[in-house]
Protein backbone atom coordinates (compact mmCIF):
# COMPACT_ATOMS: atom_id res chain seq x y z
CA UNK A 1 0.00 0.00 0.00
CA UNK A 2 1.52 3.65 -0.91
CA UNK A 3 0.77 6.09 1.72
CA UNK A 4 0.54 9.75 -0.09
CA UNK A 5 1.18 13.09 1.54
CA UNK A 6 -1.42 15.44 2.27
CA UNK A 7 -1.98 18.52 0.18
CA UNK A 8 0.14 21.44 1.18
CA UNK A 9 -0.86 24.66 1.02
CA UNK A 10 0.56 25.38 -2.02
CA UNK A 11 -0.64 22.33 -3.83
CA UNK A 12 -4.29 23.28 -3.44
CA UNK A 13 -4.95 24.83 -6.64
CA UNK A 14 -8.91 26.51 -7.59
CA UNK A 15 -10.86 27.61 -10.05
CA UNK A 16 -10.23 30.83 -11.50
CA UNK A 17 -13.52 32.01 -10.47
CA UNK A 18 -13.22 30.58 -6.88
CA UNK A 19 -10.22 32.76 -6.39
CA UNK A 20 -11.19 35.98 -8.21
CA UNK A 21 -14.57 35.89 -6.25
CA UNK A 22 -12.31 35.40 -3.15
CA UNK A 23 -10.34 38.12 -3.59
CA UNK A 24 -12.44 40.35 -4.26
CA UNK A 25 -14.65 39.68 -1.35
CA UNK A 26 -10.94 39.52 0.96
CA UNK A 27 -10.45 43.63 -0.63
CA UNK A 28 -14.16 44.46 -0.18
CA UNK A 29 -14.23 43.21 3.67
CA UNK A 30 -13.42 45.55 6.45
CA UNK A 31 -10.97 43.61 8.17
CA UNK A 32 -7.52 44.76 8.12
CA UNK A 33 -3.93 42.49 7.71
CA UNK A 34 -3.99 42.05 11.47
CA UNK A 35 -6.76 40.19 11.62
CA UNK A 36 -6.14 37.75 8.68
CA UNK A 37 -2.39 37.24 10.27
CA UNK A 38 -3.89 36.24 13.83
CA UNK A 39 -6.51 33.96 12.13
CA UNK A 40 -3.29 32.27 10.41
CA UNK A 41 -2.47 30.86 13.86
CA UNK A 42 -5.17 30.79 15.84
CA UNK A 43 -9.47 30.96 15.72
CA UNK A 44 -10.57 34.52 16.99
CA UNK A 45 -13.89 35.26 18.58
CA UNK A 46 -16.48 37.52 16.91
CA UNK A 47 -16.52 39.26 20.10
CA UNK A 48 -12.73 40.06 19.34
CA UNK A 49 -13.80 41.26 16.24
CA UNK A 50 -17.03 43.51 16.60
CA UNK A 51 -17.13 47.14 17.97
CA UNK A 52 -14.24 48.82 19.78
CA UNK A 53 -12.27 45.55 20.42
CA UNK A 54 -11.47 44.80 16.53
CA UNK A 55 -10.67 48.35 15.89
CA UNK A 56 -8.28 48.88 18.88
CA UNK A 57 -6.13 46.00 17.59
CA UNK A 58 -6.47 46.87 14.35
CA UNK A 59 -8.32 44.44 12.83
CA UNK A 60 -10.98 46.67 11.47
CA UNK A 61 -10.78 50.36 9.87
CA UNK A 62 -13.70 51.18 12.27
CA UNK A 63 -16.01 49.79 15.19
CA UNK A 64 -18.30 47.38 13.53
CA UNK A 65 -21.63 46.76 14.93
CA UNK A 66 -21.91 42.59 15.60
CA UNK A 67 -24.41 42.47 13.44
CA UNK A 68 -22.54 43.70 10.55
CA UNK A 69 -19.32 41.34 11.66
CA UNK A 70 -21.16 38.99 11.78
CA UNK A 71 -22.52 39.61 8.27
CA UNK A 72 -18.95 39.95 6.60
CA UNK A 73 -17.65 36.90 8.36
CA UNK A 74 -20.53 34.48 6.89
CA UNK A 75 -19.99 35.90 3.29
CA UNK A 76 -16.21 35.46 3.76
CA UNK A 77 -17.11 31.21 4.77
CA UNK A 78 -19.17 31.54 2.04
CA UNK A 79 -16.50 32.76 -0.78
CA UNK A 80 -14.60 29.97 0.89
CA UNK A 81 -11.68 32.40 2.98
CA UNK A 82 -12.99 31.47 6.59
CA UNK A 83 -14.45 28.23 8.39
CA UNK A 84 -16.17 28.43 11.76
CA UNK A 85 -14.54 26.37 14.82
CA UNK A 86 -16.19 23.78 15.73
CA UNK A 87 -16.06 22.45 19.73
CA UNK A 88 -18.37 19.38 21.33
CA UNK A 89 -21.43 21.10 21.26
CA UNK A 90 -20.86 22.58 18.05
CA UNK A 91 -20.52 25.41 16.04
CA UNK A 92 -18.80 28.21 18.15
CA UNK A 93 -18.47 32.17 17.53
CA UNK A 94 -14.71 31.94 16.51
CA UNK A 95 -13.54 31.99 12.76
CA UNK A 96 -9.75 30.46 11.24
CA UNK A 97 -9.09 30.60 8.13
CA UNK A 98 -9.10 27.68 4.91
CA UNK A 99 -5.99 26.95 2.74
CA UNK A 100 -7.53 29.73 0.45
CA UNK A 101 -7.78 32.12 3.06
CA UNK A 102 -4.01 31.20 4.06
CA UNK A 103 -3.20 31.37 -0.10
CA UNK A 104 -4.49 34.49 -0.17
CA UNK A 105 -2.93 36.23 2.90
CA UNK A 106 0.64 34.69 1.64
CA UNK A 107 0.07 36.33 -1.18
CA UNK A 108 -0.48 39.82 0.42
CA UNK A 109 2.11 39.35 2.73
CA UNK A 110 4.23 39.41 -0.09
CA UNK A 111 3.18 42.32 -1.51
CA UNK A 112 3.16 44.17 2.19
CA UNK A 113 -0.71 45.07 2.46
CA UNK A 114 -4.04 44.21 0.68
CA UNK A 115 -4.72 47.06 -2.29
CA UNK A 116 -7.79 48.24 -1.85
CA UNK A 117 -11.00 47.10 -4.16
CA UNK A 118 -12.03 49.28 -6.93
CA UNK A 119 -15.64 50.60 -7.21
CA UNK A 120 -15.90 47.83 -9.78
CA UNK A 121 -14.97 45.44 -7.51
CA UNK A 122 -17.40 46.70 -4.49
CA UNK A 123 -20.09 46.89 -7.00
CA UNK A 124 -19.47 43.32 -7.72
CA UNK A 125 -19.37 41.73 -4.62
CA UNK A 126 -22.24 43.98 -3.61
CA UNK A 127 -23.88 41.66 -6.77
CA UNK A 128 -22.51 38.80 -6.06
CA UNK A 129 -23.64 39.36 -1.98
CA UNK A 130 -26.66 40.24 -2.50
CA UNK A 131 -27.73 37.48 -5.30
CA UNK A 132 -25.67 34.99 -3.60
CA UNK A 133 -24.35 34.48 -7.10
CA UNK A 134 -22.23 31.60 -8.12
CA UNK A 135 -19.63 33.36 -10.07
Amino acid sequence: MSSSSPPTLSSIEYSPQTRTRAERALRCSPFRLPLWREMRSRSISSNAIAGTAGFEQGYTLRPLLELVAESQLTWLIRVGLLRREVDGQGITDRFRLTPLGRQLLQQYEGQGAIPPPSNSDRFRNLLERWFRLPL
